[in-house]
């Protein structure tokens, strides 16, 4: 058994517009932005209450801009299994977290846990 959830929605900005889209996004969610170093900012709160998905802005190169989710779990590798089985492929497995693409062409991520009320809204699975 294990669990996992969507945990974030990460706007990837190309560097030249990053402080421009931290101010429209924050502006437009009523956040405050919180920097996580150089290339990240949570906008504060979770955009749609406890347990929904957090909200992080990545500084990326400019044909790298995208829209991506992160799926958290407390099994990366049984998580990523699961996926796999339903028409997820790997993309690149990276030292804490796996690139994955769904059958649609969209990449995901799935990350270790790291919010703090993720055993309350996590999905359970038994494969």
């Amino acid at each position: 058994m294990h669990r996992s959830r969507l945990s974030t929605v990460l706007l990837d900005c190309d560097e030249e517009h990053f402080e421009r889209s931290i101010e429209f996004w924050c502006a437009a969610l009523g956040k405050e932005p919180l920097p996580l170093g150089e290339r990240y900012v949570r906008l504060s709160g979770h955009v749609g209450g406890a347990g929904a998905p957090s909200v992080l802005l990545q500084r990326v190169p400019a044909d790298e801009r995208a829209i991506h989710l992160d799926i958290e779990t407390d099994d990366v590798d049984a998580e990523v299994a699961r996926l796999e089985k339903l028409g997820g492929r790997v993309k690149r497995k990276l030292e804490k977290w796996t690139v994955m693409e769904a059958p649609s062409g969209h990449a995901f991520c799935v990350v270790r846990v790291h919010r703090d009320d993720f055993p309350e809204y996590a999905a359970e699975w038994n494969l």
